[in-house]
């Protein structure tokens, strides 16, 4: 494992029938490309070392005597890799044969695991050929029942076993070891395929992978098994925690592979985070498995040596196999820069429809709940407020209001532009709501005098008294209409506290309180593509278009904006990456540092990710007051900061344990 990744690959060999040793060298030889690569664990198919379909010639002596001497070539002919392979093979023991996953690593068998469920219903009818490693009482046991509750320890990494009619079954063995400690979980299969039955498995492997939050690691035999009544087509799938990280292409003549690296930091930190996970290992008095290392030589082993030499000789040998030695690229798994966003335009076009409805389903039951027929919304021209206007508006359609009913105020100061404010007055003309223009200027001239502010001086005070003036005013027509405010600020601004506390930070009903920065953007897009009026859709692409900022510093000699967010607190691409892995993984920043530099290693020096890293940490700790008093808002998806459910943090928290790491990096 090296930076708490863990690189596994699904292997498919070309399987000749009956040939155990012609099988042995297909799988060493898929052993080596995938050592080569820095898998540190391989997985191959159900009894890949004879072929699955090898029917009454499982009771065979000759094949058995086979299997032996393959596995001896198998053990020699891998005993230099790096890489844990696994692979199926049948076990005579006890008069019974048994169908079996056995770990290798360097040159030993080390682990072997018997299939827990043996179908008597498909066209093979394994029942015939093998049984069960029995889970029932001491009458029933077999002498595989204790290997059946095994881990394989790899790098630091607990690996458990399953074969192929084990994920089928009510409750899988993989649930049991993953409550037992297994992160990542092996499946070795010999699924013939059928209509539908490619993504009917890819289902099973992905709900298991988040039923365990877990890795899960399925490879099905391929081309070379049996065609007499059936066609194997090769299945490769990696998936971790409900998502496929990588499957293959099926109906290869050829041996084929899948590679990937499973993040197990994140898995353990939802397992942490997940407590009935917890409960349910409790609740089904799940029994501590047996552990079984991969290393060659534990310390007891060490500690046994004759000389110092030999012990010291010895330890220095694990030390060159610990976990940051991996040979091969340094990451195969892609790092998304902007995690709140789907990846493609299709998912990203379900995934906004869904989170509008879940924005505009808050919203409406809070309108019903308080009989509220009137909405007002300051808008300025930028994306915040747009999004907040639109879903606005949604929900009064819904609710069957007239939109007339929703008051959007535009109120320009000292730092709008003439294009923030023509945006905001032909989007609020094309929705079709009530339009108000209220200048705050001589309000707040007004005030500096009476509180004996220098205009001049465009200090916090200047910035702030303009905010708030603002609010008083949204907040007093509100009063006038019988209505509610709506808040406009995002999850990115709550998170940095780039928001006037009791200004804009404030309102009755906040609608982007769980949506960052990064993806309102995407909304707004959203909204444009399908917007009927044309000047609507022409607004919301220059809103778009326009640089972030409050505006509430005077303009430049052209008349553009002159106060830019991002200048001043960082890019919010870097702050909702930052945000995401803190708060939705609880990373530490060493760990948000490294994924930061891999996902933007082409945008941004890593300097430049250390500084806004430093920036980010020191405003979340020091603005967390103002999320301690922030409206209701609905929560959109798993990163919110609400003070009242997902995120509850002491204000006068100290950030000098995080920025001191920071300082390390």
């Amino acid at each position: 494992m090296k930076n708490g990744f863990f690189r596994v690959a699904a292997c498919v060999p070309r399987v000749t029938v009956a040939d155990p040793m012609a099988n042995a060298r297909a799988i060493a030889e898929l052993a080596r490309e995938v050592d080569a690569l820095g898998a540190e664990l391989a997985v191959f198919p159900e009894l890949s070392l004879t072929g699955y379909t090898c029917g009454d010639l499982f009771h065979n002596a000759t094949l058995l005597d086979g299997c032996r001497e393959a596995m001896k070539y198998l053990c020699e002919a891998t005993r230099g890799l790096d890489v844990c392979l696994v692979a199926g093979v049948p076990r005579f023991a006890g008069c019974r044969l048994y169908n079996c996953a056995v770990a290798i690593h360097r040159g030993e068998e080390k682990c072997e695991v018997a299939k827990t469920y043996i179908p008597n219903y498909n066209e093979f009818y394994e029942r015939r050929m093998f049984i069960p490693a029995s889970a029932g009482g001491d009458e029933n046991k077999t002498i595989f029942s204790r290997q059946a509750t095994r881990l394989f320890n790899i790098n630091g990494v607990m690996v458990g076993f399953e074969i192929c009619e084990d994920l089928w079954v009510p409750v899988p063995p993989s649930c049991h070891a993953a409550m037992s400690g297994a992160m990542v979980v092996c499946n070795l299969s010999a699924s013939p395929d059928l209509i539908g039955k490619r993504e009917y498995i890819t289902d099973l492997v992905r709900q298991q992978s988040a039923r365990c939050i877990c890795g899960y690691v399925y490879a099905s035999a391929g081309f070379g098994e049996s065609s007499t009544d059936l066609v194997f087509d090769g299945k490769a799938i990696i998936a971790e925690n409900g998502r496929v990280l990588a499957r293959n292409k099926r109906w290869q003549n050829g041996p084929q592979y899948v590679i990937h690296d499973i993040d197990i930091e994140a898995l353990a930190r939802d397992r942490l985070q997940t407590g009935t996970f917890a409960d349910c290992a409790l609740r089904e008095n799940v029994e501590p498995y047996e552990v079984v290392s991969a290393t060659m030589l534990n310390i007891e082993d060490l500690m046994e040596m004759e000389s110092r030499a030999e012990f010291h000789e010895k330890l220095e040998e694990i030390k060159k196999r610990s976990l940051n030695t991996r040979k091969g690229p340094d990451l195969i798994r892609r790092i998304d820069p902007h995690p709140f966003v789907p990846a493609d335009d299709a998912e990203i076009d379900r995934r906004a429809d869904e989170i509008i409805n879940i924005q505009v389903a808050g919203l409406a039951r809070r309108l019903d709940a308080t009989h509220c027929r009137s909405a007002v919304i300051g808008i300025s021209g930028g994306l915040d407020s747009t999004l907040a206007l639109l879903v606005t508006c949604k929900a009064f359609d819904r609710l069957g209001l007239d939109r007339k009913g929703i008051v959007a105020v535009t109120m320009p100061g000292f730092g709008t532009t003439g294009r923030t404010r023509g945006n905001a007055l032909k989007l609020m003309t094309g929705l079709g709501v009530t339009s108000r223009e209220i200048p705050i200027g001589p309000a707040v001239e007004r005030h500096f005098a009476d509180i004996g502010h220098d205009p001049e001086v465009h200090d916090v005070t200047y910035e702030n008294s303009q905010a708030r003036e603002r609010t008083q005013i949204l907040m007093d027509v509100a009063n006038q209409t019988g209505g509610m405010v709506i808040g406009t600020g995002d999850l990115s601004e709550l998170a940095l506290g780039w928001a006037t506390y009791n200004g804009d930070h404030m309102s009755m009903y906040g609608v982007n309180a769980s949506i960052p920065k990064t993806l309102v953007k995407y909304l707004v897009r959203w909204f444009a593509f399908r917007a009927e009026n044309g000047d609507v859709a022409e607004a919301l692409i220059d809103i778009i278009d326009t640089p972030i900022s409050p505006e509430l510093l005077p303009a430049d000699s052209n008349g553009d904006i002159a106060q830019k967010t991002e200048d001043l607190v960082g890019p919010y691409e870097l702050h909702d990456f930052f945000l995401y892995y803190m708060l939705r993984y609880g990373f530490a920043p060493d760990r948000v540092y490294y994924l930061a530099c891999e996902a933007f290693r082409s945008v941004y020096d890593e300097s430049v990710i250390k500084h806004w890293l430093k920036t980010f940490y020191r405003r979340f700790f020091a603005q967390q007051f103002k999320r301690s008093c922030m409206p209701d808002g609905p929560k959109v998806g798993s990163v919110c900061l609400s003070p009242r459910g997902d995120w509850r943090m002491p204000s006068d928290a100290s950030s000098a344990l995080w920025l001191a790491a920071v300082e390390k990096l």
